[in-house]
């Protein structure tokens, strides 16, 4: 796998990064926390998920198809150009697809809420990539991998142990989704230890990174990396929200696509990389995931501060615009009423009472 600086950097055997991964109860350790982190997750999006909402969806499925043009077909091509833009190795090539080829992550669902945005929509969305995942993520992988397939890893790549990894989290999903409907208030408490478990699971996978691997490997990686680790996110807020656009979807629900283009669940995408490739390989691949959330965090973070200085005003007008639009519309409901009953009814004047019926007119 070692042919260039990056490729060394990036998973060169013999490195004291390797071993570090390699150790075996560092690594089971590792993916213990890593499987957990990714139940809870998968738990928290089917306890935000309706079955009611599900239906609608159904007979008018605009959220599956933003899902699916935004996941699959956006943020796939955005990793495949990045990479061969900045001409990283198959190492981190592989680790760039992946991210790219995840389904949606719930940190978009929390930062729905904070742009006011549509949130049935981006619980739709994130659930219906998930689903689409088990299907779509590995044939992405397969189609975009073909430009590295003489390298030996893309040649290993376990897209039977991704459809596999892929499967599991369905268990969790429908379990989800079952204590919602019978339980909602443990569902609504669930959901806030999912979006609480997704900060807490970076911020320890970073601690136990930085401590087994210490700053050297930060120092290592290339420079290429950390661009497409901000610029990929940004991008795909980008995509997002131009994609909304094309379907002509109001200022909120553009809001939402965006984020839930840009927003990858990089819970799954670590799962992937540390319980399907071999454990030599897992300190190349292991951090890109971790840099994309934190830019991805950082990123959305300032998409909503800038909603909250400067955007907010302006959705309140509309909001009260449309208030004044419905007042106005019942008003002349009401006056259409009445005018309606009152036609061919009994009138009364001052000095004469006459009655008029409605006549029929012959033809």
């Amino acid at each position: 796998l070692a042919g260039d600086g990056d490729s060394e950097a990036f998973g060169g055997e013999g490195d004291g990064d390797s071993e570090a991964f390699g150790d075996r109860s560092l690594s089971q350790g590792l993916s213990v926390l890593v499987g957990l982190a990714l139940c809870v997750t998968m738990l928290g999006l089917g306890c935000a998920v309706e079955l009611g909402q599900l239906g609608q969806q159904l007979r008018r499925p605009v959220g599956l198809l933003l899902a699916l043009l935004g996941q699959f077909v956006a943020m796939p091509l955005l990793a495949f150009l990045l990479a061969l833009i900045f001409a990283l190795d198959e190492v981190a090539a592989v680790a760039v697809l992946l991210c790219g080829c995840c389904p949606g992550g719930n940190l978009s669902n929390l930062m729905s809420v904070l742009v006011d945005g549509d949130m049935n929509l981006s619980i739709i969305m994130t659930a219906s990539s998930t689903l689409l995942a088990l299907f779509l993520m590995p044939l992405c992988l397969w189609l975009y991998s073909r430009h590295w397939i003489n390298t030996a890893l893309v040649r290993l790549l376990p897209l039977g142990a991704v459809s596999l990894t892929l499967g599991s989290t369905l268990l969790p999903i429908g379990l989800g989704v079952l204590i919602r409907y019978r339980h909602p208030r443990a569902a609504d408490l669930l959901v806030k230890i999912s979006l609480w478990s997704l900060l807490v699971t970076v911020v320890i996978l970073f601690i136990l990174t930085g401590t087994m691997l210490g700053p050297e490997l930060m120092a290592h990686i290339p420079a290429s990396v950390y661009a497409i680790a901000v610029l990929m996110p940004l991008a795909g807020y980008a995509l997002g929200y131009g994609l909304a656009s094309v379907f002509k979807m109001p200022p909120h629900c553009r809001r939402t696509v965006s984020l839930e283009t840009g927003c990858q669940n990089v819970q799954l995408c670590t799962a992937i990389l540390k319980l399907t490739f071999p454990p030599e390989l897992i300190g190349s691949m292991y951090m890109f995931p971790l840099l994309y959330a934190l830019f991805q965090s950082a990123e959305a973070g300032l998409f909503v501060l800038a909603y909250k200085m400067y955007g907010r005003d302006s959705y309140k007008q509309d909001t009260l615009g449309e208030e004044k639009k419905t007042d106005i519309s019942y008003k002349k409901l009401k006056e259409e009423e009445i005018a309606d009953t009152s036609y061919g009814t009994v009138t009364t004047e001052e000095h004469n009472s006459i009655q008029m019926e409605p006549t029929q007119t012959a033809l």
